[in-house]
């Protein structure tokens, strides 16, 4: 029995792995000494004439270049001495520093040229991290050699970092000496860009114009977007000296305006930002674009068999704007449409959808990926499908949102890569990479949740009467109580208020009506979280009724020009 009972003890010993941390370390400290003693080295590596004696198996250990010299049958395999050719004297000695180290000392001055070393001997840790140096320091370095760098040596992180940074500071850009030591290529590339923060194309001209008086090339003109010039522009273009003066450039301008090119979209800089509300008014559907930042608010009209009244909203990250509708042909098929900029038009997007009847419908893009939400109050159903652009059609999410109890208010929205449904004691999560929904922090109790909005990590939420405003933090899963819009006239809120995000500052916008007035009135306030207050926008807006669709208004980027009346 106690021999049984001893197998059995043993058997249920079962061996381990451990990892002498200190050995680790100390191993590479060890054979730093050794070099640094002059101990043991097997071979001397000349670079510019300077010797540098080292040891095979650790250069061989360290880069794939030198273990396919050492190991192969090359002649330097049996060498004692090997002259390496491409290489800075400097920068090799700061590779083998690194080698022998595992610390790796980088600044502006010798970057590209410890890059190219790190290239050369396949050490992808030192080549990447120079990258990330580069990238992260683009407004320090001498713009044009570091982009013609990253050019010729296909460097994609710091090739995008140039490009964005140009991207976004074109004016100042142009204005420097390096801009006109861009080749044709390079400046024909550069102003093909739609992300150009310019807000007009004579920006873009006169950037050129610099450019071909120092290099006399004018080959770059008819990439020029003369379809978003005014004609009185365009007429002072054709007087230029640069264009008078040579016949084929005045050609080359006048076909370019004659034919057109709807390929060629505005700008970034070109756009404004602009929060859409629909609303109905003699006997059309209209659409107010608000942009209260800069007091612009431009009203379109649509005929209803061009616009049907909208069941939800949204708006991509790439700046396309769809709305649900009911088919005109059918009781039992929705259809989205998308919204074409350059038409000012609503156009059928080609997409249908089974009406399931369900009292309130949500259209939702969470990355790339459109999400159409289904809830029914009266029993608590609540299910969502995808679309999938590839297969075209839609598709069942698996797991349905668990709601414990019955809710007369709640609201949908995306925040980063997740999806959010809040009612008035409850929040939930979906996250599309695991097909689930979870349940999370409760925000307490918001009576008459109605409206919610996301900004940066954070989810704004209010009640009907906007005495409860809260924010939700994603990334704590925590809640915060702000303050209350004022009601400075004590009115009564008519509609389902909207909040909005507009240039990174929090809106509401809502209709209200007074025992005073007659009519309504329709208001936009901005959050100013510094002082916690709600401020009055003093809005130029119709009185006339506001149907909201969804839990916001939902932010687009507008070409003004394309609306019409603007």
């Amino acid at each position: 029995m106690a021999a049984a009972h001893q197998e059995l003890y043993v058997s249920a010993v079962r061996p381990r792995s451990y990892q002498d941390e200190s050995y680790l370390h100390g191993f590479l400290g060890t054979v730093r000494d050794l070099q640094k003693d002059g101990v043991l080295q097997d071979v001397v590596l000349e670079v510019e004439g300077r010797r540098f004696p080292c040891h095979r198996l650790v250069l061989s250990a360290a880069s794939p270049y030198f273990r396919a010299m050492f190991t192969s049958d090359m002649a330097e395999s049996r060498q004692k001495k090997i002259v390496l050719q491409g290489l800075d004297a400097g920068m090799f000695w700061e590779i083998l520093s690194y080698i022998y180290s595992g610390t790796l000392h980088v600044s502006l001055d010798k970057v590209q040229p410890l890059y190219q070393a790190a290239d050369l001997l396949q050490l992808d840790y030192v080549r990447d991290t120079c990258s990330s140096y580069m990238a992260m320091n683009v407004e320090q370095c001498t713009f044009v050699d570091l982009y013609n760098f990253a050019d010729v040596f296909s460097v994609d992180i710091v090739l995008r970092r140039c490009v964005e940074w140009i991207d976004l500071n074109f004016v100042e850009f142009s204005f420097s000496e390096e801009f006109c030591s861009l080749s044709l290529n390079q400046l024909t590339e550069i102003i093909s860009h739609d992300e150009l923060d310019v807000k007009e194309e004579t920006t873009v001209w006169e950037a050129v114009v610099k450019w071909v008086q120092h290099s006399m090339e004018n080959s770059i003109l008819p990439h020029i977007r003369f379809n978003l010039l005014t004609s009185d522009d365009t007429a002072a273009i054709l007087d230029h000296p640069l264009v008078r003066e040579d016949p084929g450039s005045s050609e080359v301008i006048i076909n370019v305006v004659q034919k057109g090119n709807p390929n060629l979209k505005p700008r970034h800089g070109m756009f404004t930002e602009m929060a859409l509300q629909p609303f109905q008014a003699s006997g059309a559907n209209d659409i107010i674009f608000m942009n209260p930042q800069e007091g612009k608010y431009i009203s379109c009209s649509y005929r209803p068999e061009d616009l049907p009244r909208a069941i939800a909203m949204t708006v991509t990250s790439d700046n396309n704007i769809y709305i649900l509708t009911h088919e005109r042909e059918s009781n039992n098929q929705l259809s989205v449409a998308k919204y074409n900029h350059a038409g000012n038009v609503w156009e059928d997007a080609g997409i249908s959808i089974e009406d399931l009847r369900y009292n309130n419908t949500y259209l939702i893009e969470v990355d790339g990926i459109l999400y159409c939400l289904f809830v029914d109050v009266s029993g608590g159903d609540i299910k969502m499908i995808k679309y999938n652009q590839g297969m075209d059609q839609w598709q069942e999410c698996s797991q349905q949102i668990d709601i414990t109890e019955y809710y007369d208010f709640y609201v949908a929205l995306s925040c980063g890569s997740f999806l959010f449904f809040l009612t008035s004691s409850e929040l939930h999560r979906y996250d599309p990479s695991q097909d689930r929904w979870c349940k999370l922090t409760s925000p307490g109790y918001i009576e008459d949740v109605c409206s919610a909005v996301a900004m940066g990590t954070e989810i704004f939420c209010t009640d009907m009467n906007l005495t409860q405003t809260m924010v939700y933090d994603t990334e704590l899963d925590c809640w915060q109580t702000l303050q209350g819009w004022p009601n400075p006239g004590n009115f009564d809120i008519d509609h389902v208020p909207s909040l909005f995000v507009l240039e990174n500052q929090l809106h509401i916008f809502f209709t209200c009506c007074s025992d005073s007035q007659e009519g309504y009135r329709n208001l936009v306030y901005v959050y100013d979280r510094s002082t916690d207050a709600w401020i009055d926008k003093r809005a130029t807006l119709p009185n006339t009724e506001y149907f909201t669709h969804g839990s916001h208004c939902i932010v687009a980027r507008i070409y003004l020009p394309y609306l019409r009346g603007a």
